[in-house]
């Protein structure tokens, strides 16, 4: 795989784990309007368990394709896909900081 297919990849990648970031902090900060106070023992649960899916989810966009290369013995993509992946979510997170700070 070229490189420039492999970093677009990799883009992709990372953006869909910034909507996935994106539309979890939604849900975080509509879910007093939405499901009121949980004062019993459901809230932490629920919260916990969207937590435990958010590793998940945003662990397999991060390492899932990395990982059927590695295992298809293409370690050398495989590593640099990871590095892209993790390099993207590095410059978005500095744009996403910046962006804070100037407002």
């Amino acid at each position: 795989m070229k490189n420039s297919k492999l970093a677009l990849i990799a883009l992709l990648n990372s953006l869909g784990i910034v909507v996935y970031v994106a539309l979890v902090v939604l849900v975080i900060q509509t879910a007093g309007k939405t499901f009121g106070t949980m004062n019993d023992l459901i809230g932490p649960i629920a919260f916990l368990l969207l937590f435990v899916l958010s590793a998940a989810i945003t662990g397999s966009l991060a390492l899932g394709r990395p990982v059927i290369l590695f295992l298809d013995n293409r370690k050398v993509e495989a590593i640099k896909m990871f590095l892209c992946t993790i390099g993207w979510l590095f410059l978005i997170t500095v744009v996403v900081f910046v962006v804070k700070i100037l407002q």
